[in-house]
């Protein structure tokens, strides 16, 4: 058995898109739109393991999403973890929980999905403004 991919559904694709491949840095490996059953899937990977992917699936019906929490998390290694959320955080993305660690900082996707972020490799040295930062919000 090996992992193949997560499914995710987003209201908004063009806002998920920009969410995971301009701030978080994946790319968009596939695409299949199926008008009979009114939905879009998107396929996103990363350049280090493209064979594990993200299938964004936008139902073209408008539909609320809520319990993003119930969910869990995505997980991707960052090469550089302050770097990866000074990129998220000029984006407009809210660091729930900033790396004052070095290694481990969570987000939320536009529809609430958390996402964790980890540091490749041994943990960074703890660095400003990072390291006093709090938490905001939950993940």
């Amino acid at each position: 058995m090996r992992f193949y991919h997560t499914m995710v559904r987003v209201s908004d694709l063009e806002a998920s898109l920009e969410f995971y491949c301009e701030l978080l840095g994946l790319h968009e490996t596939r695409r299949m739109e199926r008008p009979e059953g009114r939905y879009t899937l998107v396929f996103l990977g990363a350049d280090e393991n493209p064979e594990c992917e993200i299938e964004l699936t936008w139902n073209w019906d408008a539909e609320e999403y809520t319990g993003g929490r119930n969910f869990g998390h995505l997980a991707f290694k960052v090469e550089n973890i302050y770097e990866t959320c000074a990129r998220l955080q000029d984006g407009g993305v809210v660091i729930n929980r900033p790396p004052r660690d070095g290694h481990m900082a969570f987000v939320r996707s536009p529809d609430g999905i958390s996402v964790e972020l980890l540091q490749e490799g041994a943990a960074l040295a703890p660095q400003e403004p990072w390291a006093s930062m709090e938490n905001s919000g939950s993940w």
